[in-house]
């Protein structure tokens, strides 16, 4: 990451989190829903760039315990291939690292994009179990 890019701790204004969602591939959710998932966020993070505008982000949820689920890492495409994400992880396992229990189990789920960048930050795959999910309508 160069000198035209900071990290902030703290998640994006909501407008920004939707948008980086939305920007990155990520799956669109509405304002309440994102209102929760920044509320909720046990830590987070954003880049902004040299003009203050939020670039990247990423967040976790926990439960301070022993559980940490690693959410939400998005970069703007007009900032992708710098860095960001691998700074925004970094910062999130950092935190991790520091503020919770010897012994946390860190996960997340890693889109194709993004698995060669987990790997090289030691998350693995979890093989032979496999993750699940349903969107409850």
């Amino acid at each position: 990451m160069d000198d035209d890019y900071r990290i902030v701790e703290g998640p994006p204004p909501l407008d920004d989190y939707l948008r980086l969602r939305r920007d990155s591939g990520l799956t669109p959710v509405r304002p309440d829903q994102g209102a929760g998932a920044i509320s909720g966020s046990w830590s987070a993070c954003h880049v902004v760039a040299a003009d203050g505008a939020p670039v990247a982000m990423g967040r976790v949820l926990g439960d301070g315990g022993w559980y940490f689920h690693i959410a939400d890492i998005a970069t703007d495409p007009a900032h992708q291939r710098r860095g960001l994400g691998r700074r925004v992880l970094e910062w999130l396992i950092a935190d991790i690292r520091t503020r919770a229990p010897e012994g946390a189990y860190v996960s997340l789920i890693g889109d194709p994009p993004g698995q060669r960048l987990y790997r090289s930050l030691g998350l693995d795959d979890v093989a032979p179990s496999l993750g699940m999910a349903a969107v409850l309508r």
